[in-house]
């Protein structure tokens, strides 16, 4: 019976391990993937929004900003999870040259841990240029 219940103390004390670990692991994760998450969609966006026919006319890159927010934020809710928050806001999106500064705050579940709430908010900010060749 002294070995059995060591056994059941051992599976509770496992469990409750696991469970911390996700706790942190889910907290410590989201602002490196929310990170790298902005910055690959910022750059792709850009790229999207590139305006070719300038291009072909006058040798300079240019952006189009409507065609630019809409990818980013079309790609931004295509990768997201339902369970944060999210505030995307867009400072000194320039055509020409081509620059977008985007910032996301993300606002997380609230955890209870023994009667005290706990929510962790984190803020990603992502300056991005394209450069081209000026010959």
């Amino acid at each position: 019976m002294k070995n059995a219940l060591w056994g059941y103390w051992l599976v509770l004390l496992g469990i409750f391990v696991v469970v911390i670990m996700l706790l942190v692991q889910n907290l410590t994760s989201s602002s490196t993937q929310d990170y790298y998450l902005v910055k690959e969609i910022t750059e792709a966006a850009l790229v999207d929004a590139v305006d070719y026919s300038y291009y072909r006319t006058f040798g300079e890159i240019k952006i189009n900003k409507e065609k630019f927010f809409e990818s980013f934020i079309r790609r931004f809710a295509e990768t997201t999870s339902g369970s944060t928050d999210y505030t995307v806001s867009f400072y000194g999106v320039y055509e020409a040259p081509p620059k977008a500064s985007v910032e996301i705050k993300s606002r997380s579940t609230t955890f209870n841990v023994m009667g005290d709430s706990e929510s962790f908010d984190m803020t990603e900010r992502i300056d991005a240029i394209i450069e081209g060749n000026t010959l």
